[in-house]
């Protein structure tokens, strides 16, 4: 079945219709329960005083994104912007110092992204990142990856452990409410950009990397405390690029992806004052009283606020270093979009890295299933690390490399006889339409594999037993049946898109150009 089968108009618009009414219905439910029981007594610690005027209150369950949008906005907005006039400065001040002035940049930026780590944070911290950068530089030197992610791994493990992280955690003095964020954050993200290094650096046929590029990468203060991570490889070659012109039209899209980002801000406060989708889970009393398609909205659009968070903040930090010149991680894939494991992640830069230095590196082609065995563990192994191991973590990472691995086992099956013969003599637009159903419960597969990381263990039970068990059949095939209705709505944006991105066929008897 070809990515660009298309299916007839009139059931693509009862798609739409019926996935749309779903979603009303679904989102009425979930407004009327907050409105309701906004003021239990589990709703106290994490439903405050919001719009006055309009007598609503706010879900604040979120400290992320309390932290950036509300409480330490301004304070982030400051250390950012401070950045961004450093970077102007310097692109006005290198042109008059000649070639080299352009490479300096990057030596600007870590200049300034130091002063603001220290300011912070204090010398005791600086001393502690760069201790851990000259151990892993020392490795470096010596060029062998091996040895590279066991240092690597080694000292990741240092801030995710007892005793270690609390004995690390130590070294800064003083209190103040973002100190655990930012001090594991930055550490933790320091680590990983000191192995994309070493592993590059042991790639290099000619030499190695100086101190000082490892350096220049890490203290980047846009992905300092934050991310997302980009690989060495390219940071280095972007940062120090000489050729400081822009594409047509490029500081127009940034303001529009700018402007954007302010919008889904604005869109996100609208919804966690009339949508307590984040502290509803934590009542399961409440929970438990809810209708079987309550529950699946509020499942499904846990994850959704999740990837909305994580592409709003990735996003503002991307616009920055898109000022500075630099290509960033693209924000993750929405959710929505998701109906295959393969593609599931919430933080492209991670996934990137994991990507490149694990996965594809053992898996290869991913077509061996004991290859792709070794490498989803392998990868999931890193992941776990990087989350921090306990028992939510482990579940986690054990349910998504199963459905890693089960995806490739369907595929390799429904390629064999008869299933592939069956399939053959198949018209593609019913081929199209018997794979939306499997892919339909693969997308409630990702849903309830990952909503016990964002919410709890027991509301991902739950949710499982409502909609496989109390709810079957009537719950069950009525939600399979609308999400099977929206994976084919996907499924028909990525055929148009495929479609744009074909190229022309060139005319008859007309040479080609390219």
């Amino acid at each position: 079945m070809g990515i660009k089968t298309a299916l007839p108009k009139t059931e693509l618009y009862l798609y739409t219709s019926v996935l749309a009414l779903a979603l009303l219905w679904a989102g009425s439910w979930i407004i009327e329960s907050s409105s309701e029981n906004v003021n239990r007594k589990t709703f106290k610690e994490t439903v405050k005083p919001g719009w006055h005027y309009f007598g609503r209150k706010m879900d604040v369950t979120d400290f992320e994104w309390a932290m950036w949008f509300t409480a330490f906005r301004n304070h982030i907005l400051f250390a950012l912007s401070g950045h961004v006039i450093f970077a102007k400065i310097c692109s006005m001040i290198s042109p008059k110092i000649g070639r080299d002035g352009f490479k300096n940049r990057s030596l600007i930026y870590m200049l300034y992204g130091c002063l603001t780590v220290l300011i912070i944070m204090g010398w005791t911290y600086i001393s502690l990142i760069l201790s851990h950068c000259i151990i892993l530089y020392s490795v470096a030197l010596i060029k062998r990856k091996w040895l590279c992610f066991v240092a690597g791994l080694t000292s990741l493990a240092t801030f995710k452990m007892e005793p270690f992280n609390t004995w690390q955690a130590g070294f800064v003095t003083g209190t103040f409410e973002l100190q655990d964020i930012l001090f594991y954050g930055g550490c933790g993200f320091s680590i990983m950009r000191c192995m994309s290094f070493a592993l590059e650096n042991c790639e290099k046929k000619d030499g190695n990397y100086t101190f000082m590029d490892l350096i220049k990468y890490n203290f980047y203060l846009p992905f300092f405390f934050f991310g997302p991570i980009m690989t060495f490889d390219r940071f280095h070659v972007q940062a120090n690029d000489p050729n400081l012109t822009r594409k047509p039209r490029e500081m127009w899209n940034i303001t529009i992806h700018a402007l954007v980002h302010l919008g889904a801000i604005l869109v996100v406060d609208v919804f966690l004052h009339y949508l307590y989708i984040l502290t509803i889970p934590s009542d399961l009393k409440l929970v438990k009283e809810l209708s079987d398609w309550s529950l699946a909205g509020l499942a499904y659009s846990n994850l959704v606020y999740d990837w909305v968070k994580s592409a709003v903040m990735f996003g503002v930090i991307n616009t920055v270093s898109q000022l500075d010149h630099l290509d960033p991680p693209q924000p993750p894939k929405c959710i929505t979009m998701l109906y295959v494991f393969a593609e599931t992640h919430f933080d492209r830069g991670i996934n990137d890295w994991l990507c490149k230095y694990v996965y594809d590196y053992i898996g290869g082609n991913h077509d061996g299933i004991f290859k792709e065995l070794v490498a989803t563990i392998c990868t999931f192994a890193v992941t776990t690390l990087w989350l921090g191991p306990c028992e939510l973590v482990y579940i986690w990472s054990f349910f998504n490399c199963f459905g890693l691995n089960f995806e490739l086992w369907v595929a390799k099956l429904f390629s064999l006889p008869p299933l592939s013969t069956i399939e053959g003599v198949m018209s593609e637009a019913m081929s199209r339409r018997i794979r939306g159903l499997f892919n339909a419960v693969n997308f409630w597969q990702i849903i309830l594999y990952n909503v016990l990381a964002l919410n709890s263990l027991d509301f991902a039970k739950l949710v499982a037993k409502r909609l496989l068990f109390k709810g079957f059949p009537l719950s069950t095939l009525s939600v399979l049946f609308v999400t099977y209705c929206g994976i084919q709505l996907v499924k028909e944006r990525e055929r148009k898109l495929a479609l744009l991105e074909e190229p022309e066929p060139s005319e008859p008897g007309k040479p080609k150009t390219d």
